[in-house]
């Protein structure tokens, strides 16, 4: 979408209202990216916590065979007094474990007093050098998921940024008549989500604690990666309104549209999740009626507003029932 190359003379071939849609649109896809950032956090989350358990597994495995070593050392302390290393004892420490653990029978060491100690040592040092190379893996594919969310971050500041720069090239009446505008449109979204919300309290189940949580939501700000209790998301907002119902979701819209049971369309029902987008960036909850209870996008407010097969410029994907 082209912006405006400069302020003179500032809007005279468009509307206030075409500058108001233009950053509207800018503010749902930074906020449709910044959702692909969230899902990237947690996918983030996952492997850090991954990573840990390799860690334990690798640290625990290093004390191991580290005691394994002192054993093992004393036997070939022991075999160095009375002459050369015996063949199992190079084999052993050769560079390839698996040498010795294929050979050990044929060298007529498994009857030997010292064949456990020596067994269990080349194991452990094969499922050391093993853990390492998960490791390694791990290590790079969180490195690999960082450098993910930090670029998604980066693009959603970056779209915020357009639109900023298409605002600020307004003058000061503009800028008045657009923010009187927005005000407007807020106040009667918010007067309609009112009266609205006397409808949701039939609900019931989950479903209707859920709802009403998001209800007394109604006219908060959005704000990128929040989840309460004054600024939401949208799937901080989903997150926390099923969280009060005894319903753990994670912060991600994308990966909330994976529980549940998946619904169609024709038979949804108020308090069901609604999706948009492939890849998935924007979800809310049916609140009934051809209605949905949302956080937007940048800019707006916790609301209840139309609910179609588009939001914004993202596709209508599922519905799930928690």
């Amino acid at each position: 979408m082209a912006l405006v190359a400069s302020a003179a003379p500032a809007f005279a071939a468009q509307s206030i209202q075409a500058v108001q849609a233009q950053v509207t649109s800018l503010q749902i896809q930074a906020s449709a990216i910044a959702e692909s950032a969230q899902q990237s956090e947690v996918e983030l989350q996952n492997l850090e916590r991954s990573l840990s358990s390799v860690q334990s597994k690798d640290s625990a495995q290093s004390k191991s065979i580290q005691a394994l070593k002192a054993s093992v050392g004393a036997i070939a302390a022991q075999e160095y007094k009375t002459g050369e290393l015996s063949q199992s004892m190079a084999l052993l420490f050769s560079s390839d474990p698996t040498l010795y653990m294929n050979s050990a029978e044929s060298l007529n060491i498994v009857e030997s007093r010292n064949a456990n100690e020596l067994r269990q040592y080349a194991t452990a040092d094969q499922q050391l050098k093993a853990t390492a190379l998960t490791l390694g893996d791990q290590v790079a594919l969180v490195a690999k998921a960082k450098a993910k969310y930090v670029a998604e971050e980066a693009a959603a500041q970056a779209k915020l940024q357009q639109a900023e720069k298409l605002l600020n090239s307004l003058n000061k009446a503009e800028r008045a008549r657009l923010a009187a505008l927005q005000a407007s449109e807020d106040s009667q979204f918010q007067a309609s989500s009112l009266a609205l919300a006397k409808e949701g309290s039939g609900v019931t189940g989950a479903e209707g604690v859920a709802l009403r949580y998001a209800l007394k939501q109604l006219g908060s700000r959005y704000m990128f990666g929040a989840a309460g209790l004054v600024y939401w998301d949208c799937s901080g907002l989903t997150m926390r309104a099923f969280g009060s119902a005894g319903i753990a979701l994670p912060h991600s819209a994308a990966a909330q549209a994976g529980y549940g049971k998946r619904i169609p369309l024709n038979q949804v029902k108020p308090g069901d999740l609604v999706f948009f987008g492939q890849p998935i960036t924007h979800v809310g909850i049916y609140f009934g009626n051809g209605k949905m209870l949302d956080a937007p996008h940048s800019g707006a407010r916790v609301r209840i507003e139309d609910f179609s097969s588009w939001f914004g410029g993202e596709k209508y994907v599922a519905a799930r029932r928690l």
